[in-house]
């Protein structure tokens, strides 16, 4: 399917610089651009592609001043990176057809007592246990286990091979990607006089609010009383271990490999770096932003940055890392100075010695 400058423009509500007749048919990379494809221009590293690209059509910011000449159609608009993500998601519609597709496929296990919305997609091998209520235009894919008593919204969308706990609640729009798993038991276990451990039951449930996303692979565990929330529109990314009780704040973003332990909150609008551990009980306050690998063992106050391990505010990690870049240096200059002490001192014992 291909669409004219003038009809994208319309749709995104741009201005056209150039030719409006011209087609594309396909998305890109701008630095892989080929003719009757459309781009998008955000970063301003990225703009010598676009004096070079053959793309017919790129997106630009409506303050955008070309530099040099330009070969393509432009379309000038509020924000290029939130405008070209929308015609992702409209293309990624049209290359998957199956998206729209309803029904239940066969076999399948739905006990009796669930209850199921309209125009609800159950992909095959999916079992629903009693109780189960999922909402107008969900779409469960193959191989989903969903427990007893679970409430999923509408327009919500489980991917592959996720397993769902009972009494999980999740909202409406929540995006799970294959093979995550929620609801699974907290990590409590109660020491004995012998050293052995003792199980402690794990009671609670999670509760994902409206608009998250779970990336593949990640783990968010029941509490062991009451809930562990996944407020509002938080994404989180593949391989994340939620622990029991946590409380990840609306907004909040998560990278890959991070480890967050029990009974912690995260404020709204939070930022975590990847492969990120979080002790538990903590309070980490609104805005907080993590770097990568960085180990945060203190409550954090609002809107401030932290690197290292163990981590440190921003400002003083990097004043750091030029002292780390040096120490080699410094070993050095130490040993040489060792040496130095140890010729002066053995001089020192000679001429005593002599004196004596």
């Amino acid at each position: 399917m291909q669409f004219t400058a003038e009809q994208i423009s319309e749709f995104l509500d741009g201005i056209i610089v150039g030719e409006s007749s011209v087609k594309v048919g396909e998305l890109a990379k701008i630095e892989h651009g080929c003719e009757g494809s459309l781009c998008f221009l955000s970063n301003p590293k990225y703009e010598s592609y676009l004096y070079t690209t053959k793309a017919s059509i790129v997106i630009v910011s409506s303050d955008f001043l070309p530099t040099q000449p330009v070969s393509c159609t432009l379309i000038k608009v509020k924000d290029p990176y939130s405008a070209f993500s929308v015609l992702l998601e409209k293309y990624n519609e049209a290359l998957n057809p199956d998206n729209t597709q309803v029904g239940i496929n066969q076999p399948c296990f739905i006990h009796s007592s669930a209850k199921i919305g309209k125009n609800v997609f159950i992909g095959a091998f999916c079992s629903i246990d009693e109780n189960v209520e999922i909402g107008d235009n969900c779409r469960i894919y193959t191989q989903v286990y969903i427990g007893s008593g679970t409430k999923i919204a509408s327009d919500s969308t489980i991917y592959a091979g996720v397993k769902i706990y009972n009494r999980s609640v999740i909202g409406s729009r929540v995006t799970i990607h294959s093979n995550a798993v929620i609801g699974s038991d907290g990590f409590g276990f109660a020491p004995q006089p012998d050293g052995t451990y003792h199980k402690i039951a794990q009671i609670g449930n999670v509760v994902i609010e409206d608009d998250v996303e779970i990336g593949s692979n990640t783990t968010i565990d029941r509490a062991t009383m009451g809930s562990t929330f996944i407020r509002k529109g938080a994404k989180l990314d593949n391989l994340i271990q939620i622990a029991h009780n946590v409380d990840i704040g609306a907004h909040t973003v998560v990278a890959a490999q991070t480890g967050i332990s029990g009974s912690t909150k995260l404020g709204d609008n939070s930022v975590i770096g990847g492969q990120v551990g979080i002790a538990g009980h903590l309070n980490l306050a609104k805005g907080t932003q993590i770097g990568a690998q960085a180990g945060i063992n203190f409550n954090t106050e609002e809107n401030k940055q932290w690197h290292g391990s163990p981590a440190q505010p921003l400002k003083e990690w990097m004043r750091s890392t030029v002292i780390f870049k040096k120490l080699p240096e410094v070993d050095k200059r130490i040993s040489t100075l060792e040496a130095k002490v140890a010729e002066l001192t053995a001089m020192i014992e000679k001429t005593a010695t002599r004196q004596d």
